[in-house]
């Protein structure tokens, strides 16, 4: 034993032991690449939904692409149908898509059949409040200054000598500078274009009435309501809190949605009192524009303005409880109290 140890001294004493520097160091394992994993591409068969004609099949559409990315696609081999023209549908007869709809959260399997509507040819929807507004505004004013070939030529340019003549015009020209400067600041629009068509629809119900109104109203012959002062004034009343109340609407509507954005959300009341309404009601505005309608037809007392009113309530009737449907099907906990127009009936 004593042998042993006195051989090792030596050794190290010699150097020949080895140290702890000259052992090899452990070399680190290689990192294992991950593999990348494999996309898995849709292909996409674009049907047209009445001839059942296939009109573009689309090859490797990214799984996450979206109904607006795919009607751009679409486009490029059919340039005659823009997007906004473009209807897509699972089933030729059912609903269109929305556009942020995305392929892969679709029903459908790795290769999709889309079936194609073409919508007509498309306007904006700026466009065609501008248009459909700005016409009774110039109307209307064009038989209040009773210009030529309109009450006959003694009447050219004469004005007329009751007040409520001239207020009616006020409010009128309020409400459709309101409704113009409301399309170009606050209005903020789910779809960004509507069928051509309607805009010579739309137009003939407002310009027309607006012209059949006006000839009554700013007539030689007109008489005032019946009940003169006090039932203009209760009138006036009636039309300029219906309106304060439509404006109302109209921003906090505004201000559900962020601009660029399609996000719907359930409108609440806040801290201004027109907006209160929502309590009640799913579309306060159209409560609040057949008001300001209703208090028009009361201050002129005139046959061709309550009939407007009264097609205009059927019209938003239908609107609203279009609307209303739409919030219940949406939102599971929407307020069950709320009528779509007017509280607690309609």
């Amino acid at each position: 034993m004593n042998m042993d140890m006195n051989l090792v001294a030596r050794e190290a004493s010699q150097g020949m032991a080895p140290s702890i520097n000259s052992l090899p160091l452990p070399v680190p394992p290689k990192a294992t690449k991950k593999p990348k994993k494999a996309v898995l591409f849709f292909e996409v068969e674009i049907l047209d939904a009445k001839t059942r004609e296939k009109l573009c099949f689309l090859d490797k559409v990214e799984p996450n692409a979206t109904i607006a990315e795919i009607k751009n696609l679409f486009t490029k081999s059919h340039p005659q149908w823009y997007a906004a023209r473009q209807s897509l549908r699972l089933d030729p007869k059912g609903k269109s898509l929305k556009d942020e709809d995305i392929l892969q959260n679709l029903p459908v399997g790795t290769t999709a059949t889309l079936y194609f509507r073409d919508l007509g040819a498309q306007i904006s929807w700026v466009t065609v409040f501008l248009t459909e507004y700005a016409g009774p505004l110039l109307i209307y004013l064009l038989f209040y200054f009773r210009v030529p070939f309109i009450y006959g030529h003694k009447y050219d340019f004469t004005s007329s000598r009751h007040t409520v003549v001239h207020l009616a015009c006020i409010c009128h020209s309020f409400h459709y500078i309101k409704r113009l400067l409301e399309t170009l600041f606050v209005h903020r629009f789910s779809h960004g274009t509507m069928p051509l068509r309607n805009i010579f629809k739309n137009c003939t119900y407002y310009w027309g009435f607006a012209a059949w109104m006006a000839y009554y109203i700013n007539h030689p012959l007109y008489t005032p309501p019946t009940y003169g002062g006090q039932q203009v004034k209760l009138a006036l009343g009636i039309f300029v809190l219906c309106q304060l109340g439509n404006f109302s609407i109209h921003i906090a509507l505004r201000n559900l949605r962020p601009a660029g954005s399609k996000t719907r959300k359930i409108p609440y009341p806040t801290k201004n009192p027109f907006t209160w309404l929502f309590l009640l009601v799913s579309c306060p505005n159209y409560t609040y524009e057949v008001g300001s309608w209703i208090g028009f037809a009361i201050m002129t007392q005139c046959l061709p303005v309550a009939l407007f009113s009264l097609v205009g309530f059927i019209q938003m009737t239908i609107w609203a409880k279009g609307k209303h449907r739409s919030y219940l099907k949406e939102f599971r906990d929407y307020p069950p109290l709320r009528s779509p127009i007017i509280p607690f009936l309609l």
